[in-house]
């Protein structure tokens, strides 16, 4: 591993964060459009560790994805966005949605976060080059 990885990482969190946030506005946008929330079925974002290779590439359209949303956990592995797929049995409800907005946000913040002691880092190890 080395010092640029956790910038990559950290992007890729906050591109799927950023993917999550439409689904969710997609969810909103469904709940606020008709009078009853039974016409639409919630959508859920799916998320898998980016593969080592294009055979590891995961289907999309699994029916039955984990129920919390991510794949099993490697680490060092960066998470991306695999699509949306209907939650079984529900349907849009706008406090959810906000909810869900709310966890992305957070989530997608802590990821810059993480980017921005990233780039620190990599400056500080530019910066130690530069001194030898």
């Amino acid at each position: 591993m080395n010092e640029f990885d956790i910038l990559q990482s950290a992007a890729a969190g906050m591109d799927a964060q950023r993917s999550a946030l439409d689904v969710a506005a997609r969810n909103v946008a469904a709940a606020e459009a008709t009078p009853s929330a039974a016409a639409f079925e919630r959508l859920v974002p799916r998320f898998a560790l980016a593969p080592e290779s294009p055979d590891d590439e995961p289907d999309a359209t699994d029916p039955d994805p984990d129920p919390d949303g991510v794949e099993d956990a490697a680490e060092g592995l960066p998470v991306r966005y695999l699509g949306a797929v209907p939650e079984r049995g529900a349907t849009v409800d706008a406090v959810t949605e906000m909810v869900a907005v709310l966890d992305a946000q957070r989530a997608y913040e802590s990821d810059a976060s993480v980017f921005d002691i990233g780039k620190r880092l990599a400056e500080r190890t530019i910066d130690v080059g530069h001194l030898q």
